[in-house]
C-alpha cells in the first residue's frame, strides 16, 4: 500500500511517519511506499519501504498528484493553516484549509480505487465556551474561520465518501500538549507553552483565566488516533464520520499543577498570566469539554492523565527541544 501524509513535515506528521515505519505496515496490509508532502521539503525518514520527500502547495492539483499517485490506499491529511493564522489571513486561510482538502478530494476521484482518507478536524469547529460538555451528535456551530473552514472540510470529505470518491475519516484533536519545538501561530499555544517553557527555564504566559478549560491531549494520544483511523473498519461510522476523540477537560490551573508535580513549584513560578484580547476572543468559544462517548466503542483508546502527558514530552521532546532553540 502506498501511503501519502499531507503536512507530513509537521511534528505530528513526523511522528505518524516514524510509526508507520516501525509498523511496517497499515491494517495488516504491508507499506509499499511512503510519501511525506509539505510547504517545504520534509526531513528524509529512515524506513523499510521507500520514503518520497516532496514540497508544494497542497491547494495545487499537479502537485497533489505527484504527491498521491496510482496504488495510494491511505492519505493522512494534516496540512492546514492554524487558527490564529487563518484568523489574520482570510484569504490564506480558505486557501489552504478548504481548496486544498478540494484538490485532495479531486485526486483522489482520479485514483483506481478509492483511498482512505484520514482527516484532522478540531474542536474548534464547535461553540459552547466553558459552560459546554459537547455530545457527539452536536451542531458544529465555529466561533473562528480555521473552525468554519475545519468543519466545511469534513462535510466535503463526508459527501466524496458518499459518492465513493474516498473513504474518509475525520478525527477533531483536541488541543495538543505538549508541542515541542517553538509557539507557533495557533491561538491554544499558550497551552503548551506552559509546560515546555519553564522546562527548558524560560517564563511562559497565558492570556486566560487560571480555571479557564481546555480539551486537551498529548501528541502520544494523537498519533495513537491518527493510526487507529487509518487501519479502522469504517463501515461502522455509517454517514457520520466525524469522530470526537477521548481527551482530557483541563484548566490551566490544573496542567500547571501537573507541571509541579513533575518539575517542582520552581517551574511553575515561570508561568504567569499576560491578557491578550485577540487570542482569548478566540478561545473563548471553544468547548471546554466533549461526551466522546462513541469513540471508545470504536476502538479509540483514552487519553492519559496529566502527569503523565508531561512526563511524555520529557521523555521524547525536551532534549530536542533545547538543541532546536540552543538552549544548550
Amino acid at each position: 500500500m502506498q501511503v501519502t501524509i499531507l503536512g507530513g513535515g509537521g511534528f505530528l506528521g513526523r511522528r505518524l511517519a516514524a510509526r508507520f515505519a516501525a509498523d511496517g505496515a497499515v491494517g495488516g496490509q504491508p507499506i509499499t511506499a511512503l510519501t511525506l508532502f509539505d510547504l517545504h521539503e520534509p526531513a528524509p525518514l529512515e524506513a523499510p519501504f521507500p520514503v518520497h520527500c516532496l514540497a508544494g502547495d497542497v491547494a495545487d492539483a499537479a502537485t497533489l498528484a505527484r504527491a498521491i499517485p496510482a496504488g495510494t490506499g491511505l492519505v493522512v491529511h494534516l496540512a492546514a493553516v492554524v487558527s490564529a493564522a487563518a484568523e489574520a489571513d482570510y484569504e490564506l486561510g480558505i486557501r489552504v484549509n478548504i481548496a486544498g482538502t478540494q484538490a485532495l478530494i479531486d485526486t483522489c476521484r482520479k485514483l483506481p480505487s478509492a483511498p482512505r482518507v484520514v482527516f484532522t478536524s478540531s474542536v474548534a469547529s464547535f461553540d459552547g465556551g466553558q459552560a459546554a460538555n459537547v455530545p457527539d451528535d452536536a451542531r458544529q456551530l465555529p466561533t473562528n474561520s480555521y473552525g468554519a473552514q475545519k468543519a466545511i472540510g469534513e462535510l466535503l470529505l463526508a459527501d466524496a465518501t458518499r459518492r465513493g470518491f474516498l473513504d474518509a475519516v475525520s478525527i477533531r484533536l483536541p488541543t495538543v500538549m505538549v508541542r515541542p519545538g517553538r509557539p507557533n501561530r495557533a491561538a491554544s499555544s499558550f497551552v503548551s507553552a506552559v509546560v515546555r517553557e519553564p522546562l527548558l527555564g524560560l517564563e511562559a504566559t497565558y492570556p486566560v483565566a487560571e480555571d479557564f478549560r481546555v480539551w486537551v491531549c498529548s501528541p502520544r494520544r494523537a498519533v495513537d488516533w491518527l493510526a487507529h483511523a487509518a487501519a479502522m473498519d469504517s463501515a461502522a461510522l455509517g454517514r457520520d464520520r466525524g469522530i470526537n476523540p477521548p481527551g482530557v477537560s483541563a484548566s490551566i490551573d490544573q496542567i500547571l499543577d501537573a507541571l509541579a508535580e513533575v518539575a517542582g513549584p520552581e517551574a511553575r513560578a515561570l508561568a504567569r498570566r499576560i491578557e491578550d484580547a485577540e487570542v482569548e476572543a478566540i478561545v473563548a468559544g471553544w468547548p471546554a469539554s466533549f461526551a466522546a462517548t462513541r469513540a471508545p466503542g470504536l476502538g479509540f483508546v483514552p487519553s492519559e492523565p496529566l502527569v503523565d502527558v508531561v512526563r511524555g514530552f520529557i521523555a521524547d521532546d525536551l532534549d530536542a527541544t533545547r538543541r532546536d532553540r540552543a538552549l544548550g
